[in-house]
């Protein structure tokens, strides 16, 4: 299965969606804030990227910036995980280079179908 990185600053909501994605097969690696995401994917290659979009450091949408700088994921999936609902901020981050938008609470049957998509 897949190489996922989760970068969010609640843990509950790491383990949550980490456990969501293991139950699947995938493998997991996770992060607490944009910057410690970058240094980990800077260094490492994961398949899809799932974020938060509020998050101490560097938030979500500059994650996304950052992470299309790098060759290797100049088309890797990366997901924005979080409770901003707004066409602006939805506009914000298919801008930067986001794949796709979920809103919390998520569903998880929700985000592995979505996972299974981006991943073809």
């Amino acid at each position: 299965m897949a190489r996922i990185l989760i970068v969010d600053d609640s843990a509950s909501m790491r383990n949550m969606v980490a456990a969501t994605l293991q139950s699947a097969g995938h493998q997991i690696k996770d992060a607490a804030d944009g910057q410690q995401a970058f240094t980990i994917a800077k260094s490492d290659k994961f398949d899809a990227v799932v974020t938060d979009l509020n998050m101490p450091v560097m938030n979500g949408i500059d994650l996304t910036r950052n992470l299309r700088t790098l060759p290797s994921y100049k088309y890797t999936p990366i997901l924005l995980l979080t409770t901003e609902s707004s066409a602006e901020k939805k506009s914000t981050g298919k801008s930067a280079g986001a794949t796709g938008w979920l809103v919390k609470p998520f569903n998880p049957e929700k985000l592995l179908a979505t996972i299974k998509k981006v991943l073809g």
